[in-house]
């Protein structure tokens, strides 16, 4: 019998696949604990509807990221750090400090979670920050570090 997976299913499938299983286990196990539903021709429909629907909200969701990396790159954040005798800082420039930064002085909403910094920054003068929009889309942050 041919069955829609509804959830993942160990050894068997993932979600959204059609696969060919006993009648018994389909009648005793997939269908009363709602993993799958029978493969006829309305359910095979709605499942190429759900999954053209989530390709298409999948693109929308890149190309927003696209989008939100060109503006990104045009941008450059200003920080200032107390500075010591010898040009010495005085603590770091953490991920969440860039993240409200940026939500201060450009209204841009950016989770500190995305921005990759490998170590917090030490040094004065510019660095490039990548921040990962997306699977896809990494953008380059400019973050300024000048003496306060």
């Amino acid at each position: 019998m041919k069955v829609i997976l509804l959830e993942d299913v160990k050894s068997l499938g993932k979600k959204g696949e059609t696969v060919n299983v006993s009648d018994g286990y389909a009648r005793n196990m997939l269908f009363p604990k709602k993993l799958g539903v029978e493969a006829t021709p309305k359910n095979l429909n709605d499942l190429k509807l759900q999954k053209a629907n989530q390709a298409k909200v999948a693109q929308e969701q890149l190309d927003a990221a696209k989008a939100f990396a060109e503006v990104l790159s045009s941008k450059e954040i200003l920080l200032s750090i107390k500075v010591g005798e010898g040009g010495k800082t005085f603590g770091s420039i953490s991920s969440k400090e860039i993240s409200e930064a940026a939500k201060k002085q450009f209204d841009l909403d950016i989770d500190k979670k995305k921005i990759q910094l490998p170590n917090p920054i030490r040094a004065l003068g510019t660095t490039e920050v990548s921040v990962k929009l997306h699977p896809k889309v990494t953008a380059s942050l400019k973050v300024t570090v000048k003496e306060a």
